[in-house]
């Protein structure tokens, strides 16, 4: 019986057409089996069995032929796994692709519009579609895998809402390489009255892109034509198919050359939106942009009726007129809590009626709780705003031809970001402006006599205190004794460790402790009493500078509090001992991971891209936001610290200058600070300004860019440090070759050639060609178009012994870098 059973097998399969499918079509008398593809009529795709990553089981799905990635761009039974290779994939007898594994079925296609003679075809766009023989009208398939995403957007597929069938596409993450069932992550489009596209965390918000306003997404301040691909967002007013279909989509299509490979998807391993290109040189996927781009982009980072700028420090700001609802997690840098207005609202009462500010540049609110009208004005629109109690703020709905549209925002305004140019207004609500009754002006009065009280009494006091502080700083400038010193450090509200506790701590500045050595001096791991571990830097007894240079660090950064500055915890001067107690970083220094070739493939593009935005808002902290302006002087690989998250903390503050009101610049007859790092006309003449830093800073972007040291190498027949070969690439239009080999998997092209744009600029010969660091922060922050960058400084010349110097930009000599600390300037 068994034998006969075979027999039939054996006879059935011979009577079947060729099971070898070389075609991109399937009809309804073939099949797929495992190891057997259909491939599109051009050859871009393919569709067939696989194993993602690591795992051992199969699926069905759709990748590129000819690249090199083991990634599939559409998955069918991603929720059901095949265990072995037993799948088949078939026409069912009702018309139904299905998926099979022996007798049960695993996947199955499920559509109304029943075709009269199916077939399946692989399109050379990727869509895995079902139509009738010899139909090839889009609008008659009546089925096609673009409806149903997995987390990859292709050109032309459909992000978005067919309103008539509730079909909804989106995407949703892997949960891991190994394995491409629906993770934590999803992509889709809100249905709001004003809606707009989000990335999710499960059921949380992570990151939206703002309602489409016209001509962009609010939330984007990308408006300039990209080379590559154009996206288009579709509304419900906007397309109406013959079929009587209405949707709202978004979707993108390639410009110019259609056969690029470029996909968007959700990686689940970095929690972003990626866009990536095929490199036929490289041979891999690149990543051409990320989403969200940056801490701004995070929803509800700084909470209610707040403003994040990501050129700002710290990057959260109450919104003019309103202020923290905790001003103690607000100054510690908690602002989940957001603002509130200092006075509550009024509404309809006549004496005080509420009014709306303007707000110009915005990212506007979250559009959960909102009301649209496309067919009103804006007066109109604050007249409905301002009749109903409920509503905070209103705004234009289309911004094209001077505005159009009406759209009404209630309850708490959440996920706001400011662009440094954007069309998009909003009006916001607030309490009515002083009332000017005879009451009020009572009041007012009483206010005015107490505060010209307070200020006569202050003025007084102030008074009091300028004769002191001049009596003092006449006697510290008469005896200048350490005795002085440790008594002018003592007032600065600054523990004063004592001298056995710190030797307690560092095992009596034991050789095993030492992590580091400064400029003047070495630095020392030490762990206190309560366990905290601290950072000890000792200023070397043998230096001429040390007690200028320890009160100037020590009055410096006693009164610094940026997050991206290292934090002084105390001091200690006894005897010939002069101590330095900082907050202790468990990752040691920048420069400990971007010239290791082991660790720094530990520091991806993103994490190197968050490192540059940390060291820019702490050099602008210095220079314009902070007490007194103030000047490094050394900014430099080393004297950058990384804590436990990576995030950068500026050090070494012994050789800054501080200026008060708006003095932005000085000059020195003692030049300090690190070869390779200092501006030309400050290692020359002995000048220095904030431009001064600028420059530094200049130099810090390319080698973070770069992994090596501003340093000699050679190329082609000139010596030339790490600037001269990046102005030498920049010239032949050939930049990319100096990104670092350990990121070149994690880059993002636009932004790492943005900032090696922005590196040339700071790295000019003149101070005044140079941006400031307010500027710098804009242009890394933003898509704007940047000027040419002229000559760098201290453009190397031809060296004559060549040979003996490396011509591999990775493999740059090994000169230690040196510190000048007493070089008289012309």
């Amino acid at each position: 019986m068994e034998i006969f059973s075979f027999l039939i097998f054996i006879v059935s399969y011979m009577l079947v057409p060729s099971l070898k499918i070389s075609a991109a079509t399937l009809s309804v008398s073939q099949y797929v089996t495992d190891g057997e593809t259909l491939v599109s009529n051009s050859g871009v795709f393919e569709l067939g069995f696989f194993s993602p990553g690591k795992s051992t089981k199969r699926y069905l799905g759709i990748w590129y032929k000819n690249i090199t990635s083991d990634r599939a761009v559409w998955v069918a039974n991603r929720e059901n796994p095949i265990n072995d290779s037993s799948g088949i994939l078939t026409f069912s007898t009702t018309g139904n692709l299905e998926l099979r594994q022996n007798d049960s079925v695993v996947w199955s296609t499920n559509y109304k519009k029943q075709a009269q003679n199916p077939v399946a075809e692989l399109l050379d766009t990727g869509n895995f579609v079902v139509r009738n023989e010899g139909d090839t009208d889009p609008e008659t398939y009546s089925w096609q895998s673009f409806d149903y995403p997995s987390d990859t957007l292709l050109p032309g597929m459909k992000l978005g809402w067919d309103l008539r069938t509730g079909l909804e596409r989106k995407l949703t993450s892997w949960k891991s390489p190994d394995d491409p069932s629906a993770g934590d992550f999803s992509w889709g489009l809100m249905l709001h009255n004003y809606p707009e596209f989000y990335l999710m965390i499960g059921t949380h918000k992570y990151y939206r892109t703002g309602p489409w306003n016209g001509l962009h997404f609010s939330g984007s301040s990308n408006r300039t034509l990209n080379p590559l691909y154009e996206f288009k967002y579709v509304t419900t007013n906007d397309l109406i198919y013959a079929s009587n279909k209405v949707e709202m989509f978004y979707s993108f299509s390639l410009i110019k050359n259609s056969s690029i490979v470029m996909i968007v998807n959700i990686n689940e391993t970095m929690s972003d939106i990626r866009t990536q290109v095929w490199s036929e040189v490289r041979q891999k996927l690149l990543i051409y942009e990320t989403t969200p781009r940056d801490y701004c982009d995070v929803y509800a980072v700084c909470g209610a009726y707040a403003n994040c700028r990501i050129t700002d420090a710290p990057a959260c700001n109450c919104l003019e007129g309103f202020k923290p609802k905790s001003p103690q997690e607000w100054s510690s840098m908690d602002w989940s809590q957001g603002c509130v207005r200092p006075k509550p609202l009024s509404c309809q009462e006549i004496d005080y009626m509420d009014h709306f500010v303007k707000y110009v540049g915005l990212k506007v609110p979250d559009t959960t709780y909102t009301w649209l009208d496309e067919n009103i004005n804006l007066e109109e629109c604050r007249l409905k705003c301002l009749n109903n109690c409920s509503c905070m703020a209103f705004a234009n709905s289309d911004i094209r031809g001077g505005g159009s549209g009406c759209v009404l925002w209630f309850g708490d305004l959440i996920d706001i970001r400011q662009y440094p140019t954007g069309e998009q207004d909003l009006y916001i609500r607030m309490p009515a402006k002083e009332s000017i009754n005879q009451e009020e002006h009572g009041h007012n009065s009483v206010k005015i006599i107490i505060a010209t009280t307070i200020a006569g009494i202050s003025g007084i006091l102030s008074f009091c205190i300028f004769v002191i502080y001049r009596v003092r700083r006449s006697i510290a400038d008469n005896f200048k004794t350490k005795e002085n010193i440790e008594r002018q450090l003592k007032d600065l509200d600054l523990p004063l460790f004592d001298l056995l506790t710190i030797t307690t701590a560092t095992y009596n500045f034991s050789s095993n402790s030492k992590i580091g050595h400064g400029g003047f001096g070495p630095v020392y791991k030490g762990k206190l009493a309560d366990g905290q571990q601290i950072a000890v830097k000792r200023l070397s007894s043998s230096s001429g500078q040390g007690i200028t240079e320890f009160v100037t660090e020590v009055k410096l950064i006693a009164k610094l509090q940026h997050r991206n500055l290292v934090k002084l915890l105390g001091f200690c001067i006894k005897r010939q001992e002069k101590i330095l107690v900082y907050e202790y970083m468990v990752n040691g220094s920048l420069d400990s991971f971007i010239f290791d070739k082991i660790k720094g493939k530990f520091l991806d593009w993103p994490r190197r891209f968050h490192i540059i935005f940390g060291i820019a808002r702490g050099l602008l902290y210095l220079h314009q936001d902070s007490r007194l302006r103030i000047i490094h002087r050394d900014l430099k690989a080393s004297n950058v610290l990384l804590d436990e998250k990576l995030n950068p903390k500026i050090s070494d503050f012994g050789m800054a200058r501080a200026f008060g009101g708006d003095q932005t610049e000085g000059n020195t007859n003692r030049v300090v600070g690190t070869y390779g790092y200092m501006a030309p006309e400050y290692a020359v003449d002995g000048l220095f300004s904030i431009k001064s830093d600028v420059f530094s800073f200049g130099i810090l972007l390319l080698e973070i860019i770069c992994g090596n040291k501003n340093r000699a190498l050679c190329h082609g027949n000139q010596t030339l440090n790490l600037v001269g070969y990046a102005w030498t690439l920049w010239k032949e239009q050939n930049v990319l070759q100096l990104i670092d080999s350990s990121i070149k998997d994690s880059c993002v092209i636009p932004e790492v050639l943005r900032c090696i744009h922005v590196s040339l600029l700071c790295v000019q010969q003149y101070p005044e060609d140079r941006p400031s660091m307010t500027l710098v922060i804009q242009m890394l922050g933003s898509e704007t178009d940047l000027i040419e960058p002229k000559e760098p400084g201290f453009f190397p010349r031809r060296f004559s012994d060549e040979g003996n110097l490396s011509t591999i930009p990775n493999h740059m000599s090994s000169n230690e870098e040196l510190t000048i600390t007493a070089l008289n300037g012309r």
